[in-house]
């Protein structure tokens, strides 16, 4: 889709320039407007870094904690997040699984552009019932002077807070107001009438369905179970039809809720909780915070350094340096906790030099791409965090749970490797009389040890204070990106240009994750208050299944469903319906957890979705590597994780090492 209205097609009228003049203006200066208000919020983000930071010196070695500082923090990444949220629609970022529509618009171009069209006008729809429900919350804050903190030390009033949601909300509205006029106007100027009598066509069907099929289900008398399923149903259709999932779960889940309660009300109360409340919890201020630290980690080429470590390091093995790859992205997932940072940043440094050493080209994005999912299981993962919240398990424990099950799979990786280097060269190499090359970048140890004493260090900064009770997870988030953000401006790595860069990078990746939260909370409410959630654990319960076997039978779900979603979402609807049924089985959260992550993660590398290795292909485009490639060069690592998935499944105890 154009981001402009288009100039071609139909001979212009005076009139129809003027509007197409207007509409372009219009556009152009609600994108400026989308960038300032991201702005703000981009530098809040970087601000909590400060503000946490200045809170954990004070109480550590003070002793004099700054009392309101959680408050603040809570409630500011509200109207932080809701603030930046027009952008990360303007810059394509709001998540979506376009797969199936891509492929009916290849075949029906006229039909897809219709359908863009209707879900920027379902985006529409949801940001305005955001901003309405939102209003009383700021009427009520306003009214009554509410404050949070602590009087006369650190506290605010909370109205503001509440006034910037509704300013978001509002802009985002106004944002898919304006996408849905540009494809409008694409529709119309690249298929013609035809294209425009079919857009009316389809809208108006799909109004009278809506006002026909809705009274229908109302009075039909169903169940509050077949309510529940009838909407699960209806997320996974429309989000396959490339619906943003944000957007889909906040719909769903308040039409759900209105068909429950059998009145509006109730869904605007819950829509109004979730958007003002839900969010304005300490814990989520760690999406932020961590995504921070991942992206000025990879800015100081910390990647590149470990690389040449592990590259020295296995240089006398046979696959060397694809074993390099995967012990470097451990090394790096241990300080960064994202699979699409690792993926990025591994892609451009460990594919050209493999290639150059003789390595395939379909080995070379194979490794980079199966070894990246290592960032969202060794810990800090941003995934463990959400399942911590979605599951209200301690993150600290979920993290030193996390640690055998991830030293496991990297060795896994390694010794596959090892094995077809070995054993069946031409799997890996171009001729199979290669020889691995000595590599100058690192010459002895003590070079060594100088590149890995900075990782280490802040491995240990962070690792070390979450595990030794220093400071939560959350400020371990922030500790860990000034310490990545010292080290980078020490080294002369980092810009002006280039940190803005990476501020402007964190808010839309941290907007986006928190988003989803935000809509898949009204969509959990939904699926609790309809008994949907309670009924699957009894059915399940009356199958006799032992906990192995449900087990088999979830992960084979997660990885199906990975095929089409991305993780964050995933969990966010699987994890609330499966996790009832795990505990009546008897099973341990803590390794729950740990399995569902790695089986999230299969589905990053597996088509049609497989986002760590559409990364690696956006990443590696001009070298002409074709995306078949990638998903042929991952199968052995799915392999591979599908053995270790099989180990924690038979041996909970791996995933399950909590020390407590």
């Amino acid at each position: 889709m154009a981001d402009q209205f288009p100039e071609k097609g139909f001979a212009l009228t005076e009139g129809s320039k003027s509007v197409t003049a207007m509409l372009r203006f219009f556009d152009a200066s609600l994108r400026r407007v989308t960038e300032y208000m991201s702005s703000i919020g981009t530098v809040w983000f970087f601000l909590l870094v400060i503000l946490i930071c200045a809170e954990v010196i004070a109480r550590e070695l003070f002793l004099a904690p700054i009392r309101g500082v959680t408050e603040m923090v809570a409630y500011s990444v509200v109207g932080a997040t809701i603030l930046q949220l027009a952008n990360t629609l303007y810059s394509d970022r709001m998540t979506r699984a376009d797969f199936l529509l891509s492929i009916f618009g290849e075949k029906f171009p006229a039909g897809k552009a219709v359908l863009e069209v209707v879900v920027s006008m379902l985006g529409l729809l949801a940001l305005c019932l955001l901003a309405q429900a939102a209003w009383p919350k700021l009427v009520d804050a306003y009214i009554s002077g509410e404050i949070v903190g602590v009087p006369g030390e650190f506290s605010f009033q909370v109205w503001p807070l509440r006034m910037l949601v509704i300013i978001g909300s509002a802009v985002t509205a106004a944002a898919f107001l304006a996408r849905s006029v540009r494809t409008a106007a694409q529709v119309g100027f690249n298929h013609g009438v035809r294209g425009w009598i079919g857009l009316g066509i389809t809208i108006t069907a799909l109004l009278i369905l809506w006002f026909t099929a809705f009274p229908v289900v109302m009075d039909a008398g169903l169940s509050n179970f077949a309510i529940g399923a009838l909407m699960l149903a209806l997320l996974i259709l429309v989000v396959l039809f490339g619906i943003h999932i944000g957007v889909a779960m906040l719909l769903i889940g308040f039409v759900g809720l209105w068909l429950l309660k059998g009145r509006i009300a109730l869904s605007y109360t819950m829509l109004g909780l979730a958007g003002n409340e839900f969010l304005a919890n300490y814990y989520f201020s760690a999406v932020p915070l961590f995504v921070l630290m991942g992206l000025l980690v990879a800015a100081a080429n910390i990647g590149r350094e470990t690389f040449a470590v592990a590259s020295w390091l296995t240089k006398p093995i046979r696959g060397g340096l694809g074993i390099a790859t995967v012990g470097a992205n451990a090394i790096f997932a241990a300080i960064t906790g994202s699979s699409v940072a690792s993926a990025t940043v591994f892609a451009k440094i460990a594919t050209p030099e493999m290639i150059r050493h003789g390595y395939n080209k379909q080995f070379s994005v194979g490794v980079v791409a199966g070894s990246s999912v290592l960032g969202m299981l060794i810990p800090p993962s941003l995934l463990l965090i959400v399942y911590g919240f979605l599951a209200e398990q301690s993150v600290g424990f979920l993290f030193i749970a996390a640690i055998v099950p991830g030293i496991i799979l990297a060795l896994a990786m390694s010794a596959m490797i090892w094995i077809n280097a070995t054993f069946f060269p031409h799997r890996v190499f171009e001729l199979e009389t290669h020889k691995e090359p000595e590599l100058n970048a690192v010459t002895d140890i003590a070079q060594a040890a100088f590149l890995l004493v900075p990782i280490l260090g802040l491995i240990s900064l962070v690792l070390g204070g979450i595990y030794g009770g220093l400071f939560t997870p959350t400020e371990g988030g922030a500790v860990g990106s000034a310490g990545a953000l010292v080290y980078a401006l020490a080294r002369g790595k980092l810009g002006r240009a280039r940190l803005w860069h990476v501020l402007v990078e964190t808010g839309q990746i941290a907007t986006t994750v928190l988003f989803l939260i935000l809509a898949a909370n009204i969509f959990t409410i939904m699926l609790a208050s309809s008994g949907f959630v309670q009924n699957i654990s009894i059915t399940i319960n009356s199958l006799n299944l032992n906990l192995i076997q449900f087990a088999v039978f979830y992960v084979l779900l997660l990885v199906v469903l990975g095929m089409f979603l991305e993780s964050v979402s995933i969990m966010l609807i699987v994890v609330p319906i499966a996790l009832p049924a795990v505990l009546a089985l008897g099973g341990d959260p803590i390794w729950f957890g740990i399995l569902t992550v790695i089986a999230v993660e299969i589905g990053l590398l597996t088509p049609p979705f497989g986002l760590a290795c559409y990364v690696v292909a956006t990443t590696l485009k001009d070298m002409g590597i074709a995306l078949t490639d990638i998903f042929k060069g991952v199968l052995p690592f799915v392999f591979v994780m599908f053995f270790v998935t099989a180990l924690i499944i038979m041996f909970p105890v791996l995933a399950s090492i909590t020390y407590q």
